[in-house]
């Protein structure tokens, strides 16, 4: 934190470059490669100041013309002094800024670093801080919106609501073992039974919300199966409109999984193209297979390739050992290949499917209007696909303040703290005295305060930061 620290905030490319540089001396350091075109010199300049002039780092000829701003503390986005330089966007300019400054002594800032240093100087909370990066990855309207509302603190104030009634309940526990020996009533239990049962009920639905956020975020996982040579790549390159996956007629060519992310109607879905389930004495094949069905069992909706030229028995085994697996998960059945198959063969192979999904798919998500004929060749019927997967992916709708869950580590932190206050409520039906009733309380509020960053440690810092990009 003693440090001046300095980083390219915008990639290469484009027209103009931002350095920013933050720290102590960092207005000092910006002095001596940077000249206004003006009397005043930067150290006598006021905060959120732009100021045009030239940058020289070798004291005699001029590199560029350019832009900085000036930000003194504790007004800045790291609440320390920070100045930024938008120069021209040529890699050399760039690189020779960077360089006089780092042999002047600024460091070069690690990933994250600029976010970190807000963090740790209360310029904002730990979730925000996550929800920087979470606004720089999103890649949807809908990513966008829950990184924004928890960038704005909507996540943050809905935690800081649940510890004050936590602490509400643990300072008439503390009263109440204070005075225990005293005739003094200052909540019956069953007040806070009902101030328990509230914040458990709040803890619960922000932990369940993890489902949409982590779908919203990372795209709702459909898993594309069935046997080898049916057109699972050919769909996968189709749905992603890119040749992501090796197409061949040679069976079992895709050995592993190959995933691709495309939004439909706002909805971002993750496809996960699988090795084709067949018998094998091939090692790798057998792995890839194996790989298929533990991707089939994380996956939220599933597409159940078949192939008409295949015999009712290969379709009939498959779907024994696939459907299974499908209990609780949206399916759609796609016979593939219908620009090559006759129309007889066609009827009787999608019957065959729809016979096999209700003899071996039960508790699978399926209706008879699931299955439909297609050729990923040539895009024939994948409309259908489209109108399916929306349908399948039942997003709620989100308004601007929602919150939703969408970090793993908040998610965990969640599930802890549910658990605590449940032992709290256990506790307190059961009748436990005070102080064992106390512990899984304190409990529980560490697990909140985990989330915003007031109980931390440098490992679980370093872990955040070292996700960002360097720059922010």
């Amino acid at each position: 934190m003693k440090d001046t620290i300095c980083a390219l905030a915008t990639p290469q490319g484009g027209a103009i470059s931002v350095i920013r540089m933050s720290g102590p001396d960092a207005i000092g350091y910006a002095s001596r490669i940077f000249t206004p075109r003006g009397s005043a010199p930067l150290e006598q300049r006021r905060t959120h100041t732009v100021v045009f002039g030239d940058i020289s780092t070798d004291g005699k000829e001029v590199l560029d013309e350019a832009l900085l701003t000036i930000m003194r503390a504790p007004h800045s986005y790291t609440g320390e002094e920070s100045v930024e330089i938008s120069c021209h966007a040529s890699s050399y300019i760039t690189q020779q800024v960077l360089l006089a400054l780092l042999d002047m002594g600024v460091r070069q800032a690690a990933p994250g670093e600029f976010t970190m240093r807000a963090f740790l100087n209360g310029k904002m909370d730990l979730s925000r801080a996550e929800a920087v990066a979470d606004l720089i990855a999103s890649t949807s309207r809908a990513s966008h919106r829950l990184a924004m509302n928890q960038l704005k603190g909507g996540f943050s104030n809905e935690l800081g609501k649940l510890r004050d009634k936590l602490l509400k309940l643990t300072t008439l526990m503390e009263l109440e073992l204070d005075f225990s020996e005293e005739d003094v009533t200052f909540a019956d239990r069953s007040e806070l039974q009902a101030l328990c049962n509230e914040v458990e009920e709040v803890i619960s639905r922000l932990a369940d919300s993890f489902s949409i956020g982590n779908a919203v975020k990372n795209g709702i996982p459909v898993a594309i199966v069935g046997e080898t040579n049916t057109g699972k790549s050919t769909l996968l390159n189709s749905l992603l409109r890119e040749e992501r996956a090796i197409v061949s007629d040679i069976s079992g060519t895709t050995r592993d999984t190959i995933e691709g992310t495309m939004s439909i109607n706002g909805v971002m879905f993750r496809f996960i193209d699988t090795a084709g389930v067949r018998e094998t004495s091939d090692v790798v094949e057998r792995m890839g297979i194996e790989r298929t069905l533990e991707q089939l069992k994380k996956a939220t909706i599933a597409i159940w390739m078949i192939d008409p030229m295949n015999e009712a028995s290969q379709i009939e085994e498959l779907a024994k050992r696939l459907l299974p697996i499908c209990k609780g998960k949206r399916l759609a059945v796609m016979v593939n290949k219908c620009d090559v198959a006759d129309p007889f063969t066609l009827s009787k192979v999608m019957e065959w499917g729809a016979r096999m999904v209700q003899k071996h798919g039960d508790g699978v998500e399926w209706e008879p209007g699931d299955l439909w004929a297609v050729s990923a060749r040539l895009g024939t019927n994948m409309q259908k696909l489209d109108e399916f997967l929306v349908r399948s992916a039942a997003m709620p709708a989100m308004a601007e303040g929602d919150v939703v869950v969408t970090n793993a580590r908040h998610y965990e932190a969640l599930t802890r703290a549910l658990a605590n206050i449940r032992e709290v409520s256990r506790g307190l039906a059961a009748g436990l005295p005070g102080d064992l009733v106390s512990e899984p309380l304190r409990a529980t509020i560490g697990n909140l305060s985990e989330i915003v960053g007031e109980v931390t440690n440098d490992e679980v810092l370093g872990n955040i930061f070292a996700n960002f990009c360097i720059g922010k």
